[in-house]
């Protein structure tokens, strides 16, 4: 499943061109934060975690992810569809009725890939504590990892989480904050100031590292770097600077495309910009 950068990017590119089809597909959805993150998620699935597409929900011998920001899902259900979870065609099914591809990611729809639901933000990092614990008593040494959005840091469950972790030397856990100053209302400096992150992160315990989330290159390289710091007595938090939007020019860096769907114009305009790599489901 290892892929070198060349191809991750190739296959960025043909994520990129999903997200703004599905959300197009059914006029509702979230394509800023969800182009945003495609190449962390592209990285993670391809190079970064040792997975089985089989899947199974126990994830012995597996490295675990969980999306907290499950609005983000057109992202994470490509990828996981391109990684072999379900066939890609399932995607042209996305937020319809009757789909297992809803908006937010559930586990009543039994989707392969999908570990919890992850609609109410603030939840996923508590979630991934309890995994990678229970990995530790079950002497298993995968790696939890772990998605937020900068303005699901808003959520107070998330700094209770943040305070737990390290006190109890969760050392197999990778957290990754998608730092790209929007939210739902506009950016996060207005809605609710998040100052300092770094500094946040280390006052709490954690070992902080940054990386640009738009550049594949730097995305694996701090990927493998991350997990090489694993096993040592703390908890690992990246924080990742991407563009809301990024790949789509007129998308990128509003908040006004955090949910909202592109028009026939606009999508044309997207794919433009969009190379097709792998084939459009």
């Amino acid at each position: 499943m290892t892929k070198n950068v060349n191809e991750l990017k190739q296959i960025a590119s043909q994520v990129r061109r999903d997200i703004v089809r599905m959300v197009h597909g059914c006029q509702s959805g979230h394509p800023g934060g969800s182009l945003g993150c495609t190449d962390f998620l592209v990285a993670l699935y391809f190079n970064a975690m040792k997975h089985d597409p089989s899947f199974n929900m126990d994830g012995i011998g597996e490295d675990l992810f969980f999306l907290s920001n499950g609005h983000i899902s057109p992202v994470f259900y490509s990828v996981l569809a391109h990684a072999g979870y379900f066939d890609k065609a399932e995607l042209a099914t996305f937020r319809k009725l009757d789909s297992r591809l809803q908006g937010h990611p559930t586990t009543h729809e039994h989707l392969p890939g999908v570990r919890i639901a992850s609609g109410s933000l603030g939840q996923g990092l508590s979630v991934a504590i309890g995994a990678a614990l229970a990995k530790k008593l079950n002497g298993d040494d995968r790696i939890v990892y772990t998605l937020h959005g900068d303005g699901e840091l808003q959520e107070g469950q998330i700094w209770e989480a943040a305070m737990f972790a390290p006190h109890n030397k969760v050392d197999n856990l990778i957290a990754t904050v998608d730092v790209n100053g929007q939210q739902i209302d506009g950016p996060t400096d207005k809605i609710l100031n998040l100052l300092d992150l770094a500094a946040k992160w280390t006052s709490f315990g954690w070992e902080v590292m940054t990386m640009n989330g738009n550049d594949m290159e730097e995305v694996v390289k701090t990927l493998a770097e991350a997990k090489s710091r694993t096993g040592q007595g703390k908890s690992i938090v990246i924080l990742m600077h991407t563009g809301m939007g990024y790949g789509v020019d007129f998308m990128m860096g509003s908040h006004k495309w955090h949910g909202v769907a592109p028009n026939d114009e606009q999508l044309a305009a997207a794919l433009a910009q969009l190379e097709e790599t792998l084939g459009d489901y």
